[in-house]
């Protein structure tokens, strides 16, 4: 079985992705044999379409509701055929694959296309490609587009297989707008050295870029009647943080984990900012506090707490709910805090509660109702025993994320991270504001918090003949209230997608969709069971008409033979 072509198209219009693999295979034994099409691609991401030809014959995957193509899938398949096309590989990638058995010297040629939005994180976009061919390819190649209205601030590729000559077949054009990537090794070039046929390109192929930004009150870019706006204010002042860590010590973070704790702590206590104030509280079945309140972090106070970083042993039970209501406790009887400063509460923790409060709706409830819209709580899982979904519905609940901390080498580097996510919020309560009457489907505009570093996207449609679309954004700041303004021209900005060649069609349209989906899902994780209906319905309705592979839907691919199989969308809660 030979791979004669793999190509990777990926053109990011204005942050918003959208890849096509293409594999083209050919059977060269004179008997039938499997060709299997694997590849990963970004959790991020949603598979948008699937296709498989041979013999002249298109075999496409048809999107469905779940339970729809559950039935379809149920009554095609003899017990002990079935299996899922898509799996979490890693913190970051999924997989999909897919076999067919074809016939001698016959070929087939597999199709994937998938978007996503990239999203800004500590000051740059990324798009990663994995590449894992798993043998010589004759003809391979990756073309990557970029086209940001805005300018391209910076751009680099980085990957984890380049060797000298290989960064001979890249080569990357760029102008003030728009960049060209291509990576096209030839066999001599792919191969680990001459005498074997084994292939180099194992790993990671990663863009990162960022873009300009001149207008204050960010950029608008307009669509077929669709707009997304984009806010990353530069060079405000930072706000003082009031932070406190809330570590478990319980038995199962013994060894690896709770050192990896302690390098990644020893780490993030250095990066905390003279004006920031903190606290630590660890936790097993009993619930310690560091100190009775909030400490400036200054070199004394951060020294002391490096010192209690380094005894952490663990063992024991666990009572996230005993430490979580502590940690409220602490920054409610908190004196003297700067009067512009954000709150929060990060929690980290391997396990489910097993002592203390054990119930995890009531867990919810009670650290809801202390927190009570106060404070951030962000929530970091550590490992696969932890109840991601508890976590993540608390985190959501009360203004932070959660995120999962995979178990390996880089356990540490990840939670520093996580960390420098958060580590400098520079606005509060942000709202922006759209004229009501003229703006339909509007994507969220309230913000609580926004970190140096990251984007804020708001999109909708412009429901009536609006020629200038006016913005406003109100925001606290660590010194002032802002109220920025900014006015679109529609046709103006309309104009400038006019004449892209590779834009692919109304890619803002499918932006919006994109963004509405995804947080509609994280709105349902937090909402009351009837709301949580009403939300899945909206998102359901919207996978549909987009034909994404969500959560709520699933990809059926026919065979031929009439064999069917199912993509779902993995989630990390499982």
């Amino acid at each position: 079985i030979e791979i004669y072509s793999l190509h990777v198209d990926c053109k990011v219009t204005s942050r918003f992705a959208h890849t096509v693999i293409t594999s083209r295979i050919v059977n060269r034994a004179n008997e039938s044999r499997e060709a299997t099409f694997e590849v990963e691609i970004p959790k991020t991401a949603f598979i948008t379409n699937f296709s498989m030809s041979m013999d002249g014959e298109v075999y496409p995957g048809i999107i469905k509701e779940k339970a729809a193509a559950q039935n379809v899938y149920d009554t095609a398949v003899s017990q002990g055929q079935s299996a899922g096309l898509v799996k979490i590989t890693d913190r970051k990638l999924e997989q999909f694959h897919v076999s067919v058995s074809i016939a001698a010297a016959s070929k087939v040629t597999f199709e994937l296309t998938y978007e996503e939005l990239l999203k800004r994180q500590l000051g740059k976009y990324e798009l990663l490609i994995k590449v894992q061919p798993k043998q010589l390819v004759k003809h391979f190649q990756i073309d990557v587009h970029i086209f940001e209205p805005q300018g391209i601030h910076f751009l680099e590729t980085d990957s984890t297989f380049m060797t000298n000559e290989l960064t001979e077949a890249l080569t990357k054009v760029q102008n003030e707008t728009k960049a060209h990537i291509l990576f096209k090794p030839t066999l001599d070039q792919q191969k680990k050295n001459s005498q074997l046929d084994e292939t180099l390109l194992n790993g990671d192929f990663v863009v990162r870029y960022d873009v300009k930004r001149e207008a204050t009150a960010g950029d608008i870019q307009i669509v077929n009647g669709y707009f997304v706006h984009y806010f990353a204010p530069q060079e405000m002042p930072v706000l003082p943080k009031n932070v406190i860590f809330v570590i478990d010590r319980s038995g199962s973070m013994t060894g690896r984990k709770i050192e990896q704790t302690r390098d990644a702590l020893l780490k993030i206590l250095q990066d905390l900012r003279p004006e920031d104030h903190f606290s630590f509280i660890t936790f097993n079945n009993k619930v310690v506090e560091w100190k009775s309140s909030l400490l400036p972090a200054t070199e004394d106070n951060v020294a002391s707490a490096a010192a209690l970083v380094q005894t952490l042993t663990a063992r024991g039970g666990t009572d996230i709910s005993g430490a979580l209501l502590a940690a409220v406790a602490v920054l409610d009887k908190a004196e003297r805090l700067p009067e512009r400063s954000v709150s929060m509460i990060i929690l980290l923790t391997d396990g489910q509660p097993t002592s203390g409060e054990r119930n995890v709706e009531v867990i919810q409830e009670n650290v809801q109702k202390a927190i009570n819209g106060k404070y951030a709580l962000f929530c970091l899982g550590f490992g696969f025993d932890v109840s991601y979904k508890f976590l993540e519905k608390m985190a959501l609940s009360n203004g932070g994320i959660a995120r999962r901390i995979y178990e390996n080498a880089d356990a540490a580097l990840q939670l520093q991270g996580f960390y420098q996510e958060v580590a400098t919020p520079v606005l509060m309560q942000i709202e922006m504001q759209y004229p009501e009457n003229s703006i339909e489907g509007l994507t969220k505009n309230n913000f609580k918090l926004f970190f140096k570093g990251s984007e804020i996207t708001v999109s909708g449609k412009i429901s009536n003949e609006l020629d200038l679309l006016p913005v406003e954004i109100k925001a606290q700041s660590h010194t002032s209230n802002l109220t920025l303004k900014e006015e679109a021209n529609v046709k103006e900005k309309e104009q400038v997608f006019q004449n892209q060649r590779y834009i692919f069609g109304n890619f803002i349209e499918r932006l919006w969709a994109y963004l509405t989906i995804q947080q509609l899902l994280e709105e349902a994780i937090s909402a009351q069971k009837e709301d949580q209906k009403a939300l899945e319905a909206q998102a359901l309705d919207l996978s549909l008409r987009y034909s994404f592979v969500t959560p709520l839907t699933s990809m059926v691919v026919t065979k031929p033979q009439q064999q069917q199989e199912l993509a779902n969308k993995p989630t990390e809660a499982g």
